[in-house]
């Protein structure tokens, strides 16, 4: 057992005593507008440095973490284990240091990462299981979805996830200038501010345009420019399209696990089980390497296997 040994001064080293969010506001610019981060990954990159920030304040009596050393941080990382924080959220938090500390030497402030070799507390893996076409057949074809504003949103957002991939954020800030119904084409803004264009089946269509219908009638709208709104005519917000998602699908799925992201492996894995290039994949969803695309191949290949077993000539000797 670890036991958190935390000095109350330290004589080795000498710190400049800087405001942290002064100092954090050129790495929160650079996130922003270099390294195109959105707000909200900043502002959580933020949090975890206020946070060591503040450890670091009442364990070394220091206002600054630019001069730190690794012990230091491991003096941290022991509280939060301690507190029974996560180790994938830790692993969050020292990423975020991490970060922090290579644009510290990038702009010459500091010579050394402390966290140079510093490896990740180990985490058990997140098996997802995407739903079976037979329970998306059962959401969209027998469940019932009333004709009014709401019921139709809610199966254009179902049908949305389950024919584009695309992440939950990614539909909240969806705008009706996003959808090109010449093309049938959406517009899809995702990380790093990077834009995609996807492509739009006929029944999603179908649908758009039945809710776009019913969009114009509301009696009052405040978002205009936003696609997906609440029937009061504001913009629609994350866990609202999260509970929409859970309640569908908690009817036809005995799934632990029901949510957006889900429906978006349920895309990939269901694409890749018919036969779609991994790389075309890769390109709607929008990942930038093909390992990120590469987890939802485990799927396909159990599938592979079982026309591996039924196809080949020797698997019944």
């Amino acid at each position: 057992m670890i036991s958190l040994q935390i000095p109350i001064k330290l004589c080795t080293f000498s710190f400049a005593l800087i405001a942290p969010e002064m100092s954090f506001k050129s790495f929160t610019d650079y996130l922003l507008l270099e390294k195109k981060y959105s707000k909200l990954t900043v502002s959580a990159y933020e949090n975890d440095l206020e946070s060591f920030t503040k450890f670091i304040v009442t364990a070394y009596d220091s206002a600054s973490i630019d001069s730190i050393n690794y012990p230091q941080i491991r003096n941290w990382i022991v509280f939060l284990v301690e507190s029974n924080i996560s180790n994938r959220s830790i692993n969050r938090k020292m990423s975020s240091l991490n970060t922090y500390y290579k644009f510290l030497m990038k702009i010459g402030e500091i010579q050394t990462n402390p966290l140079a070799k510093h490896k990740a507390l180990k985490t058990s893996k997140k098996i997802q299981i995407p739903f079976s076409e037979i329970e998306i057949n059962i959401v969209l074809d027998e469940l019932h979805f009333e004709d009014d504003f709401e019921g139709i949103r809610n199966r254009l957002i179902i049908e949305l996830f389950y024919s584009t991939g695309i992440r939950r954020i990614e539909l909240v800030e969806l705008k009706l200038t996003s959808v090109d119904f010449n093309n049938k084409t959406l517009k899809v803004l995702g990380k790093r501010n990077k834009e995609r264009i996807v492509p739009l089946i006929k029944p999603v269509l179908n649908t758009l345009n039945q809710y776009i219908k019913l969009r114009s009638g509301l009696e009052y709208i405040y978002d205009n420019d936003n696609l997906f709104l609440t029937k009061k005519g504001v913009k629609i917000y994350e866990t609202l399209v999260y509970r929409i998602i859970n309640d569908y699908f908690s009817i036809a799925s005995s799934k632990v696990k029901k949510s957006p992201h889900i429906l978006r492996h349920s895309f990939a894995t269901h694409m890749l089980n018919q036969g779609a290039d991994l790389n075309a994949v890769k390109e709607l969803l929008g990942h930038s390497s093909l390992a990120a695309t590469q987890v939802y191949t485990h799927n396909s290949i159990a599938e592979l296997k079982k026309v591996h077993v039924n196809a080949h000539p020797r698997s019944k000797k």
